[in-house]
């Protein structure tokens, strides 16, 4: 006879929702510290592509899911993730605890002042929380620091889920064809304040560079605090 599994040994026994394999995450690569154009590739001459195990070096997670089966608004703030029909999405909402959604497009017709939304969207800066971001249609760019502090532009498309972790020095941008469809996820109440780089001694950036410590010494930037 065996023993019965206690409740709490149970919910821990629970699998959670695996991040994509290697062979499925968006490509990525260097692209230079000043860029003329934003909605641009930006690749290197030759092209320096840049690993899923580096990705994951700087704490970027990532899961493919089927943005093609479901229906979601243009714009819905905020939009309840408990609505979501996706299993794959209520899972990874479990999983991660996921509270708050809404739903944005980035596009003339659907961002009032779209040029200098997207400019502010470039501007490097960190969160002091995670940032959740699935694409539900069009596509653009990712900028992440990396850990010699170069830029990697990660390329992100429809059915795309990827999360940045607190602290990172990051910025977005659309591509060339100026659409995005993407939902936003947060844990309990939303806080969207960007923190401008420089802001070393910020305590969520303090948090990042303890848990995902640079290789080299890096640009000898003067930091100021926010």
């Amino acid at each position: 006879m065996t023993d019965a599994v206690e409740p709490s040994e149970a919910k821990k026994a629970k699998t959670e929702l695996p991040i994509a394999p290697d062979e499925s995450w968006p490509e990525a690569w260097i692209i230079p510290d000043e860029v003329e154009d934003q909605y641009a590739e930006n690749k290197l001459e030759p092209n320096v592509p840049v690993s899923v195990e580096d990705l994951k070096k700087i704490g970027i997670l990532y899961w493919k899911m089927d943005a093609e089966s479901y229906e979601y608004p243009v714009k819905s703030v905020p939009w309840d993730p408990k609505d979501a029909m996706d299993p794959k999405l209520n899972q990874l909402r479990d999983d991660r605890g996921y509270s708050y959604a809404d739903i944005i497009t980035v596009h003339p017709d659907h961002l009032p002042d779209f040029e200098n939304k997207l400019k502010a969207f470039f501007e490097e800066h960190i969160h002091d929380a995670e940032e959740i971001r699935y694409i539900l249609g069009g596509s653009g760019f990712f900028d992440v620091r990396d850990q010699e502090d170069k830029w990697v532009r990660v390329q992100i498309k429809k059915g795309d889920l990827m999360t940045l972790p607190e602290g990172i020095y990051h910025r977005f941008t659309c591509d060339d064809k100026h659409l995005i469809h993407a939902m936003r996820l947060f844990k309990g109440v939303p806080v969207w304040t960007p923190f401008n780089r420089p802001c070393d001694d910020h305590e969520s950036r303090k948090k990042y560079v303890e848990s995902f410590p640079p290789v080299t010494e890096g640009k000898q930037l003067e930091e100021a605090a926010c």
